[in-house]
């Protein structure tokens, strides 16, 4: 077993989490994922389920200083994927909005139960890291 693997801690599923016709299929979860795991995305989903924002408010309210070229790449890739709606009101300078879509609502549910299991779980994520860190005689590494 390796460093920090002491047990199965959890039973085998009798089914499997994803079911799909094909293995190279993947049901596109992954297309999904890698949306939805960028850095950005679930920030601006998060900032969103308050409300209606103005793209200069939604980049104030984002930690990590996002910059104008990447905000502007993340709301047009979640709005191509039809969870955020952009307005765009003829005054001068024009004035964007972005809010949330039905089924963009329909995903904060999913973000904050993630938010609040890392909250939860961070004490035995981090005193984990630093007994694997401990154990091992290579850098620690943010890949598994």
């Amino acid at each position: 077993m390796s460093v920090g693997h002491t047990a199965v801690t959890t039973p085998v599923p009798t089914e499997p989490v994803i079911v799909c016709e094909t293995p190279q299929d993947e049901c596109g979860v992954r297309d999904v994922l890698d949306r939805l795991g960028d850095k950005w995305s679930v920030y601006v989903v998060v900032e969103l389920a308050s409300g209606i924002r103005r793209f200069k408010e939604l980049q104030r309210a984002i930690p990590g200083n996002i910059s104008q070229r990447m905000l502007t790449l993340t709301v047009r890739r979640l709005e191509r994927d039809g969870l955020v709606a952009r307005t765009v009101h003829p005054t001068i300078p024009p004035q964007v909005e972005y809010e949330l879509t039905e089924m963009g609502h329909s995903l904060t549910h999913l973000v904050k139960t993630l938010a609040d299991w890392s909250i939860a779980h961070r004490p035995v994520i981090a005193a984990s890291r630093e007994a694997w860190d401990a154990a091992t005689t290579t850098e620690p590494t943010t890949a598994p």
